[in-house]
């Protein structure tokens, strides 16, 4: 008989560039060569990669190393606080549809049909038209756009768990709706929204580098994965370096967090446990 791990590489590799990508934002200013914004030398402007300048230079001598190590810091950020709005919006909507149900079921689905017809982005990007750039308006911006699809999972698996005995049982002795939906419902539920806010993080990450790489994220020169894609476009056939690590900086963290999330669905969800058998 296969051990559990067998089943679960995507778990242990994707958990593992992820933790990797993590310890590289909160210890940059350790790992890094040099200041990512104060320390630019024009002499040694657009170097290719070499043993000075592991990833080369950009167009204002800055080590693009560097500013990759403190991007992830801003990427990070962006994708996990983000998605944590998301979640807790989601959750809270959703659990509270489908435990009551009546008008104010009718009101959230409403409301998340009208989210799920405008693309998040887009949404994203009027409330940071209206908004100034910077860390905080980018937290809002995509923290209030892509709750919809969390709020529909709990909403469906709370009309499957809220008929169970152990629910019922819980009317019977008492129980407020609150402590319900928060001790017998929420922990049963718990696993496809760990499930959907990994793979949110993801998004989150490509949504705050289309912002950046727009201009309406992170203001320069702080650097960020996405303003770094936006100030390499005029240089990508004279200098390529300063485009292809932040960009495998991007492709590499989205690809972490499907692998875990993909792996985590593989443990917390018995059907496809099954399948793979």
């Amino acid at each position: 008989m296969r051990t559990l791990s067998q089943y679960h590489a995507n778990l242990w590799i994707g958990g593992i560039l992820f933790a990797l990508i993590v310890l590289a934002g909160v210890f940059a200013p350790w790992l890094a060569h040099t200041d990512p914004v104060m320390d630019a030398d024009l002499m040694n402007s657009g170097l290719p990669p070499g043993h000075n300048f592991w990833f080369g230079t950009d167009d204002q001598g800055r080590d693009i190393y560097s500013r990759v190590l403190y991007g992830a810091r801003v990427s990070l950020t962006v994708g996990i606080v983000s998605q944590l709005i998301n979640t807790v919006i989601g959750v809270a909507l959703g659990l509270s549809a489908g435990y009551w149900g009546g008008w104010w079921d009718d009101f959230i689905n409403g409301l998340t049909n009208m989210m799920l017809a405008i693309p998040s982005l887009v949404f994203a990007l009027a409330i940071m038209a209206i908004l100034s750039p910077g860390l905080t308006s980018l937290l809002i911006a995509l923290g209030l756009t892509n709750w919809s699809f969390t709020c529909r999972l709990s909403r469906a698996s709370t009309l499957s768990v809220k008929s169970q005995g152990y629910v019922q049982a819980a009317k019977v002795l008492g129980y407020s709706d609150l402590r319900i939906m928060a001790t017998q419902i929420l922990p049963n539920i718990l696993g496809p929204i760990v499930i959907i806010a990994t793979l949110g993080m993801g998004g989150a990450v490509l949504a705050e580098a289309a912002l950046s790489f727009l201009g309406l994220g992170i203001k320069p020169p702080f650097p960020s994965w996405g303003s770094m894609l936006s100030d390499a476009r005029e240089q990508m056939m004279l200098a390529p370096w300063i485009s292809i690590f932040p960009g495998l900086a991007i492709f590499v963290t989205v690809l972490s967090l499907n692998l875990l999330g993909d792996g985590l669905r593989d443990i917390l969800d018995p059907q496809s446990r099954t399948r793979k058998a």
